[in-house]
């Protein structure tokens, strides 16, 4: 097999300023410099024939491949990104190479021995860095437009890293090394926080930065959250130095970093407006479709896209444990898998937000809820906003939506589905009236899986108070306005609200069950507005929404109570929520009936 030739004399010119592209080089040996699990660092002797450098390091996304054997003693490599960086007292200190990203072109077992007679390239020749001498030492370009915040004394320092170009790559950062400078993106920001306690009260706020070499979480309190909470923007790029470095709490950050920065009376932050002369990484976005959204665990973050097709009030409340007011708002977000989700805004997020306009709505790390077993998403710290992104998918989204994509949205993910977690007993319509559920002093609960058979559509819904707070059906008055008894208040408007009757059955038996509202909207596919409006105005238009129910089957929880009516006794089913057939878990249902019925498979 032939050997890759080695990028002779390059390291020198690497060393001394110049970008090389796909330097070849070879790995002389390999050592960890630090043995603790979260931080674990690997010194490298590289070498490109002529010269080596005892100061280079992998980025700690490399050490898998050491791990898995792959960068062992004279292996020859192609280094696809690296940076070097200025370590020591006041920048005076040894240059590092800090690889990022390489390709093995030849493993050391295929190699066997060390080509050439490397020296150290700091005994570099003269004459062969004459003609590389212009180009080292250009330096980064320094913005055109720079928005200093801290002491004079320390704007000249970081002004003189800037212009030498000695900017660090994150993963070189430790608590150990006090002289550096950063260049990073933006890629979440927090809220401001406060905390009140014995020890005292504060503030703060904290953003996540990147760049090619990784990842860090940064903090400011008190006086430093007022200061640069309005500078800090998502998706700027900024100079920062003099922060204090920290071991990460992994409790509050999921960031691949071992150490975390605070900002102090020191920090310096210098904002970056050409940030494109030296691009650092984009955020990136892992969209998930709506519908996907109903399959993940609660908890987990999520990044999704949406047409915001509905906007809620704003809703305040007072924490009991800290009696402090909050303040939210729901929003429903649809898109092209036909699906819909709430998502919770906070703060001034939601008083400010104004989706009457129905924008593209972008979210990064939203949290995933999970209530009954409706799932649906909310903004915390670290999460990202984008209304109306100049993405590929927010314009096709918007395409899709203007052309009526949103009309026909038949998958309530935030619906509640508390009978698929098949915590409630299973039975068959005949069992349940067979074993008289209903008749005791509460009502009784069961589920079971059917099949929609017929669905009335008279007396399908009812005009309620308009206040969302209120369900009260209203009075007509008449003269455009709608009376509510129990808000004592007369209104231009009112809300639709379901009240579907339907016949559904078992293999055992057939039932009629009631359901209301929000399981309506679900089964339906269908706003309560929509089908309403369907209903009064548009009789072919309500005929296609419920006659699309008739004959699919669901998983339905029922509460069954016996109710008097005149002198006369029934027995009521009301759905109280419906989901999919999991068929899944619906089959281990069927199994264990039949190891209960046979005694096969059971401990007995």
């Amino acid at each position: 097999m032939a050997l890759s030739s080695l990028s002779t004399g390059v390291i020198a010119r690497i060393m001394h300023g110049e970008t090389v592209e796909g330097p070849v080089l070879q790995i002389l040996a390999i050592k960890k410099i630090n043995s603790a699990a979260d931080s674990e660092r690997y010194r490298i002797l590289i070498s490109d024939g002529k010269y080596f450098n005892s100061y280079a390091m992998l980025a700690s996304q490399l050490n898998v491949m050491q791990h898995n054997g792959e960068l062992e003693e004279f292996t020859i490599v192609q280094l696809d990104k690296y940076v070097t960086s200025m370590v020591g007292k006041d920048g005076a200190g040894k240059r590092v190479l800090i690889i990022s990203e390489l390709t093995v072109l030849n493993p050391g077992a295929d190699v066997k021995v060390k080509i050439g007679e490397p020296v150290t390239y700091e005994n570099a020749a003269k004459q062969d860095l004459a003609p590389k001498a212009a180009a080292a030492a250009n330096p980064k370009p320094v913005p055109k437009k720079i928005t200093v915040h801290n002491n004079n004394n320390n704007n000249v320092a970081l002004n003189s890293s800037i212009n030498s170009g000695m900017t660090h790559p994150i993963s070189s950062l430790s608590p150990y090394q006090n002289k550096w400078v950063i260049k990073a993106r933006v890629t979440s920001k927090s809220g401001i926080r406060t905390w009140s306690n014995a020890r005292g009260e504060g503030k703060l706020f904290s953003f996540d930065l990147m760049d090619e070499s990784g990842e860090i979480r940064a903090t400011a309190f008190k006086e430093q959250c007022d200061k640069y909470f309005d500078l800090i923007q998502v998706d700027s790029v900024y100079y920062i130095s003099k922060c204090q470095l920290k071991p990460a709490n992994k409790q509050y950050s999921s960031l691949n970093n071992a150490y975390e920065m605070t900002f102090s009376g020191e920090t310096v932050v210098q904002l970056c407006e050409d940030a494109d002369d030296d691009p650092i990484p984009e955020i990136k976005y892992n969209l998930v479709p709506i519908s996907e959204v109903s399959s993940m665990e609660n908890k987990a973050s999520v990044d999704t896209i949406g047409i915001c097709k509905e906007v809620g009030e704003v809703q305040s409340f007072v924490a009991r444990s800290t009696n402090k007011e909050f303040k939210k708002r729901d929003i429903t977000l649809v898109d092209m898998s036909n699906s819909a989700i709430n998502l919770t805004l906070w703060g001034d997020e939601a008083v400010n937000f104004d989706g009457h306009v129905q924008p593209v709505i972008l979210v990064k790390g939203t949290r995933i809820n999970e209530f009954n077993g409706g799932k649906s998403l909310s903004l915390g710290g670290g999460s990202i906003m984008k209304i109306n992104p100049d993405i590929p998918e927010a314009h096709k989204l918007r395409g899709w939506f203007d052309n009526g994509g949103g009309d026909n949205v038949a998958n309530m993910v935030s619906a509640r589905t508390g009978g698929g977690n098949f915590s409630t007993d299973w039975m068959t319509l005949r069992d349940a009236r067979a074993r008289n559920l209903g008749s005791g002093d509460k009502p009784d609960y069961f589920q079971c899986k059917a099949v929609v058979h017929i669905v009335k559509q008279e007396n399908a819904f009812y005009r309620a108070c308009p206040q969302t707070e209120c369900n009260k059906k209203v009075v007509d008055e008449g003269n455009d306005q709608y009376r509510c008894e129990k808000c004592n208040a007369l209104y231009p408007n009112f809300k639709y609200r379901l009240l579907i009757n339907m016949s559904i059955g078992d293999w055992t038996s057939n039932r009629w069950v009631s359901s209301f509202n929000e399981v309506g909207e679900q089964l339906l596919g269908h706003t309560s507005q929509e089908v309403g409006e369907a209903l009064e105005n548009d009789p072919s238009k309500a005929e296609q929404i419920f006659s699309a129910l008739n004959f699919t089957s669901h998983i339905f929880k029922l509460r069954c109570k016996n109710e008097v009516f005149g002198d006369m006794t029934r027995n009521k089913l009301t759905v109280q929520s419906v989901a999919p057939i999991n068929h899944k878990e619906y089959n281990k249902h069927l199994l264990k009936e039949l190891q209960e019925l046979t005694g096969i498979g059971s401990s007995n």
